[in-house]
């Protein structure tokens, strides 16, 4: 007689910025100080948040746009992107980890998910200088048997390939994985690999109703993971 495994899933795998870390506030704060160092008016927070999801790249051309009142497209193809990213990138660099938080319960799940021997990963759209940082900051590095981050790879979310790698690398079958994210693109690059997803209601989903995403669930917060 077959039974039932002791755990639902053998390996989690997370969205980083609004899933397991507040962030937004201190990715703002470098924002505006790039913004503010090439003469540009600052960003409300409640726009950043909006733009949060497609990486930092991306993040910053919205915010170009904006102030500068042009096209995405046209900012993508200014030959001063590449100098404003640099700047960008020493402003973030300092600021990772000044500002942002730890979500309720996100440790203290982590720390019982790898007592049952669940496999944990981090699958982000950040670039990896930034999300080693942040992880850092936080102490969190030893809980994740992996990370992918945006550029670990040719493609990133909502493709699929950082979620194929995880359970290529773990040898784990699609249904006995879990993504667990606050967003469209979550939920799509879930979907795309064939693995559930849970997400959260808190976290930056530009803006809209997480629930009109389609995941298989919404779980109020961290600790839901181990009921």
């Amino acid at each position: 007689m077959s039974t039932l495994p002791s755990r639902a899933f053998d390996l989690v795998m997370f969205d980083l910025d609004g899933t397991l870390i507040e962030t937004a506030a201190e990715i703002a704060d470098a924002v505006n100080d790039t913004l503010k160092h090439f003469g540009y008016s600052e960003v409300a927070q409640d726009s950043v948040d909006r733009w949060i999801g497609l990486g930092t790249r991306e993040l910053l051309i919205q915010a170009l746009a904006f102030v500068q009142q042009m096209t995405v497209e046209a900012v993508r193809a200014s030959d001063t992107l590449p100098h404003v990213m640099a700047e960008f990138a020493v402003h973030y660099e300092r600021r990772c980890g000044a500002r942002s938080q730890l979500y309720p319960q996100v440790r203290e799940t982590l720390q019982q998910l790898r007592q049952q021997g669940v496999r944990l990963a981090v699958v982000t759209n950040k670039e990896a200088r930034y999300t080693q940082r942040v992880l850092a900051a936080h102490a969190l590095q030893p809980l994740f048997d992996q990370v992918v981050s945006g550029d670990s790879l040719p493609t990133k979310k909502p493709d699929p390939a950082g979620i194929l790698s995880c359970l290529a690398q773990f040898q784990v079958a699609a249904e006995r994985a879990l993504f667990v994210g606050d967003s469209s693109i979550d939920v799509a690059a879930a979907r795309n690999a064939g693995v559930p997803v849970w997400v959260l209601p808190y976290g930056y989903n530009m803006g809209q109703p997480i629930e009109a995403c389609g995941p298989d669930r919404v779980i109020a917060d961290f600790s839901m993971l181990l009921k």
